[in-house]
């Protein structure tokens, strides 16, 4: 695929009905010792990618050097049209995502139907074998282009996991979350049904070699107070580790969903490390997948990357295999594209600065953190003793242990309770008759086949295999609803859908969706209704408020706004600039090596901005004197005459001039009358004359006499360049 072309939605969905996946498996990166990537030697990163997008830095800095760190790093997607989905996980693996979980469109959390019916997951949308089957033919597509394998991964769960688990491990997905125990206490599903399904799906997930992931964290995002629940989420993953593990799982597919009980201010990580040390010395055998917790997620981009960031300096201390990312999506209620992107890099540019880190410091062996982490410890083994004694977990679940915000062994009666004979799907459970028998792999339980001489392990070779071993057999379900499909989506924006015409976007391709951030100097209920209206005089369709800070109860609060700009521009109208050329540190490095250069460079008339002329020059701000060039500043309000004068003095070879103001004209008349005067004093042809200024354009500034000029946004190194190519020109001429 041509990185430089979009994803052709169209033809992803030519021929879906014979598509296979071209994998099956979870993939975890591949370390590479002592990796050396730009003169610098990493020793907690893996394989580099082929193609990708460093941080902001690394691609203004140093070359997009972008080193991938050992941990899984996923982003969420949950925008509900998987056509768009697409193209973020093209965006996110690119960022270095390889575990894309599909939290809407591919998999829910809870199914009251079958899956090619018309399944209305509880909270969100419909799921189909088409969206998944799309999804993981475009990663099939992605993972080529960046490098590496990408982990699709969405929930096997509710009333119809068995099914989903089927689907799934037909369709190539390499990891979901399967956990009874969410099923029971957050979707009160009949707890006897949801553990036999469980068992059923963990068979099938245990065959495709996916990569399971607990819920277990849902009860720090759930209880009143979360830190307190955590020798409760010990004793959850204790019960589903096993639990898998006995229906046949492999423990290296077992993934622990570990999440820090508390955020900032409390004192974040005399909690969260210890509890984290101690639920990786349990669960030593296991995988550890690391996300931020969600309960304290607000609407501020800002707090959501600093408990981020925090929450992988924990990941770095203890152990992540999957490091999970999460954005103040989930406080808005929006999901963004460039949220994704934020997040992944978040991650990347966290652990890779990181690197090394148990290299250098190791964690204490006496005093309070081994002593927490031995605390918690005793107090969810009591917790599981106590469990037994009572009578087992189902009993333990009626009587409203899970989720109860005391610290054990206190209980606030506060926890969730279900009834073993109630919830949903309560008495749907029936013993197999003696003779049971159903020709399928990865079917759990008693399978009475050997009567046939087939061993239950190998039911499916009575039929000649079943879909596991015969894909042809799979019936495959186009488009179910008339109305709501891909087919009727994609044809509503064909009109900005690879022409030239182009709308804003959030999360679907042309939604005109943009978000405006201002600062207003009111309080905040009037700051809010104020902000709807400035919305609407931008002509803000359907403006909201999706982000409120205040700054003083009584001075100003910060707004973000939300809202829709359904307006088109045809990019083909655009007058785009070439983009002006640029040597790198090397080339000009060696070019004033070899030819030393000497300027005089200030602000001309009578203005007294020098900012903008320090940050060309001056070397902390990557001006010209980087490379050597020797400067000459004179300051503000010179006059132009003596700038040439100075020149002749100081025997320089080039002139800056910065001309700010612009009133009567007053930057034309300043470039002309520089290049007059060096023309007056025969020396215009030694000289390179230079002009910059916010009203200054390459083309006004040569129509002046000048060689070359800039406006906004120049950097020392187009200076430096356009130097450079002048000195160069009239040496051949």
């Amino acid at each position: 695929m041509d990185y430089n072309k979009k994803l052709d939605i169209h033809e992803l969905l030519k021929d879906l009905e014979n598509y296979r996946p071209k994998r099956r498996g979870w993939h975890w990166r591949e370390k590479v010792d002592h990796l050396e990537m730009g003169g610098h030697i990493y020793l907690d990163c893996s394989k580099p990618l082929t193609n990708s997008i460093g941080i902001p830095s690394a691609i203004s800095y140093f070359e997009n050097l972008d080193p991938q760190p050992m941990e899984s790093i996923t982003t969420e997607i949950a925008s509900g049209r998987f056509e768009d989905d697409i193209r973020r996980m093209r965006m996110a693996a690119w960022h270095g995502a390889d575990h894309i979980m599909v939290i809407r469109t591919a998999g829910q959390s809870h199914y009251d139907g079958r899956i090619e019916g018309t399944p209305q997951g509880i909270g969100g949308v419909p799921i189909s074998r088409k969206q998944v089957r799309a999804q993981r033919k475009a990663l099939d597509i992605i993972e080529e282009e960046v490098g590496r394998p990408i982990n699709y991964h969405s929930y096997v769960s509710g009333v119809a996991g068995p099914d989903i688990a089927v689907m799934f491990a037909e369709e190539g997905v390499n990891g979901a979350h399967q956990d009874p125990q969410y099923n029971v206490l957050y979707r009160n599903i009949n707890m006897v049904r949801t553990f036999i399904d469980a068992a059923e799906s963990k068979k099938v997930m245990a065959w495709a070699d996916i990569n399971q992931i607990d819920g277990a964290h849902n009860a720090n995002a759930t209880a009143r107070d979360a830190w307190k629940v955590m020798p409760e989420l010990m004793v959850q993953h204790g019960i589903n580790s096993l639990f898998s593990a006995k229906v046949g799982m492999k423990k290296e597919n077992i993934s622990l969903s570990t999440v820090p009980p508390t955020a900032s201010p409390i004192p974040t990580l005399r909690y969260d490390l210890p509890y984290a040390v101690a639920l990786r010395e349990f669960f030593s055998e296991y995988k550890m997948r690391a996300q931020m917790n969600t309960k304290y997620i607000t609407s501020s981009s800002r707090e959501a990357t600093v408990t981020h960031v925090l929450n992988l300096l924990i990941s770095r201390l203890t152990r992540a295999d999957i490091q999970s990312t999460i954005t103040p999506d989930e406080g808005r209620n929006v999901p963004w594209h460039i949220n994704n992107i934020e997040a992944c890099d978040t991650a990347k540019q966290t652990l890779v600065g990181l690197d090394g880190l148990m290299t250098m410091l190791e964690m204490k062996t006496e005093g309070y953190l081994p002593e927490k982490v031995r605390e918690l410890q005793e107090r969810s083994v009591l917790y599981l003793e106590e469990i037994l004694e009572k009578g087992g977990y189902f009993e333990a679940v009626e009587q409203g242990w899970f989720v109860d915000s005391g610290m054990f062994p206190e209980r606030n009666g506060d926890g969730i309770s279900r009834a073993i004979d109630g919830g949903i799907g309560a008495g749907a459970v029936f013993k197999r008759e003696e003779n049971y028998m159903a020709p399928v792999t990865a079917h759990y339980g008693y399978n009475n086949t050997k009567q046939y001489g087939v061993d239950p392990e190998r039911a499916s070779d009575l039929i000649g295999g079943c879909t596991f071993e015969k894909p042809e057999m799979i019936q495959f379900v186009d488009e179910l609803d008339p109305e709501d499909n891909v087919n009727k989506r994609l044809a509503e924006k064909e009109d900005v859908r690879d022409t030239a015409k182009v709308l804003p976007e959030v999360e679907w391709l042309g939604d005109g969706i943009v978000s405006v951030e201002m600062m207003l100097p009111l309080p905040k209920e009037v700051a809010k209704y104020a902000a709807l209206e400035f919305g609407k005089y931008m002509n803000l369709e359907d403006p909201e408020v999706i982000h409120l800070e205040v700054m003083h109860p009584a001075e100003g609060t910060r707004i973000m706004l939300k809202g829709h700009l359904n307006k088109v521009v045809d990019t083909s109208e655009l007058d785009i600039p070439e983009e002006p050329t640029i040597f790198t540190d090397e080339e000009l490095w060696e070019e004033f090596g070899k030819q030393p250069l000497r300027v005089v460079a200030g602000t001309v008339g009578e203005d007294e901005h020098s900012v903008g002329m320090r940050e060309i020059i001056d070397i902390k701000h990557g001006g010209i004197e980087k490379w050597g060039v020797d400067v000459h500043y004179l300051g503000t309000s010179v006059p132009v005459e003596k700038m040439i004068d100075a020149a002749i003095e100081t025997n320089a070879q080039a002139v800056l001039i910065s001309t700010i103001i612009s009133h009567d004209d007053i930057h034309y008349r300043n470039m002309r009358k520089l290049n007059d005067i060096a023309v007056e004093k025969g020396v215009r042809d030694k000289l390179i004359l230079i002009a910059g200024g916010t009203q200054v354009t390459p083309e006004i500034a040569v129509s002046n006499g000048m060689d070359g000029g800039f406006g906004r946004g120049t950097k020392g190194a187009h200076v430096a360049t356009k130097i450079v190519e002048v000195r160069r020109s009239r040496e051949n001429a």
